[in-house]
């Protein structure tokens, strides 16, 4: 396994990130408990989640995974192994069911987030956390025109900085990231960060996959000059990418098949790219998943891979990409696919 710098900090990641989203939902603790395992053998020491999770995000569900992760630590005494990032949520996105269902990024909500989220996960810090996305409105999750809206109110960035900063200070939490941002949101953070001496934002958390290779466009050169490096999240495309949908197929435990709302994959032109990646990765003898995966973890704006499973097969072929260096020829043509069908699920 191969470790790269967190941002500035001292702290050293494993390239690839054991993603948690479906614990919870589609994974039992027990199984949660052997990827852990799994992931730990491997040289993987970094783990994310969210309070939010799993997904897709339910009230009776809320917070669960962050409780198995919890467990975990406490069946094992080994937190200190782990380089373990979490993240507090925004307003909308279906969620009204926390705190006071207004959800902001203010210091109440921010103190409320982390004291509550320390506690599932039973440990005394959090080494990365994140603001899971903006509170105001912007074009993330899939929106690609930015919609200005002169009246909007919305905590201001002085104040969440400021907020994260006390958690900082207080031990609570060692570094700050952001998640689902735009390239003026980072650079706004980090120039206010660096005016005021609050926390600088380590790593931006957000999609990334041959299907949406968006953040090169605005935040890969931010990503390598701020040394505010991607955490890569979707990599397969909630698993288009590893063929299991071509020709229309829905297996019965697909994510894309199980829940209507992660649809953004689902369009003429992402199934006509996925089917030529597909057909490339098969044509070299490889496995479309990992030549995905091998794809976004080789890339310089990369700090790690974030990889999810819902099998332990799964994820010992998603861990093994690490292993694959594409060949020129594979690059070449990924990079003619892209080129003639660019981001077709942004």
């Amino acid at each position: 396994m191969d470790y790269r710098p967190l941002g500035r900090t001292d702290l050293n990641v494993s390239a690839l990130c054991l993603g948690t989203m479906t614990w919870g939902e589609q994974n039992s603790e027990a199984e949660a408990f052997a990827q852990i395992e799994r992931a730990k053998a491997a040289g993987i020491n970094f783990i994310d989640t969210a309070e939010m999770y799993p997904v897709p995000p339910k009230a009776e569900t809320y917070a669960t995974t962050e409780r198995y992760i919890g467990n975990y630590f406490k069946s094992r005494g080994d937190r200190a192994d782990w380089i373990l990032a979490s993240k507090i949520a925004g307003p909308g996105n279906t969620i009204d069911y926390i705190r006071d269902k207004n959800l902001k990024h203010n210091r109440r909500h921010i103190v409320e987030a982390v004291d509550a989220s320390l506690k599932r996960l039973q440990t005394d810090w959090i080494d990365l956390y994140q603001l899971h996305w903006p509170e105001r409105s912007t074009n993330f999750f899939g929106q690609l025109g930015y919609q200005h809206k002169s009246d909007e109110t919305f905590t201001p960035l002085e104040e969440t900085l400021e907020a994260l900063d006390e958690q900082v200070r207080a031990g609570k939490i060692r570094h700050i990231g952001l998640s689902n941002e735009t390239p003026w949101g980072t650079m706004k953070f980090l120039a206010l960060a660096e005016a005021r001496g609050w926390p600088r934002a380590v790593s931006i958390q957000n999609p990334y996959n041959l299907l949406n290779r968006s953040f090169e466009i605005g935040l890969s050169e931010i990503a390598i000059r701020e040394q505010c490096g991607l955490l890569a999240y979707s990599p397969l495309a909630f698993g288009f990418l590893s063929g299991k949908y071509e020709n229309g197929a829905r297996p019965a435990k697909g994510r894309l098949t199980l829940y209507s709302r992660f649809m953004r994959y689902f369009n003429p032109q992402s199934e006509a790219a996925c089917s030529r990646y597909v057909a490339l990765a098969r044509e070299h003898g490889l496995d479309p998943a990992q030549m995905a995966l091998a794809f976004v973890t080789r890339q310089p704006f990369v700090t790690s891979n974030i990889i999810g499973a819902t099998t332990l097969e799964q994820l010992d072929s998603n861990i093994a990409s690490f292993e694959l260096k594409l060949s020129d020829e594979v690059l070449a043509g990924i990079e003619a696919i892209h080129k003639d069908q660019p981001n077709p699920a942004p």
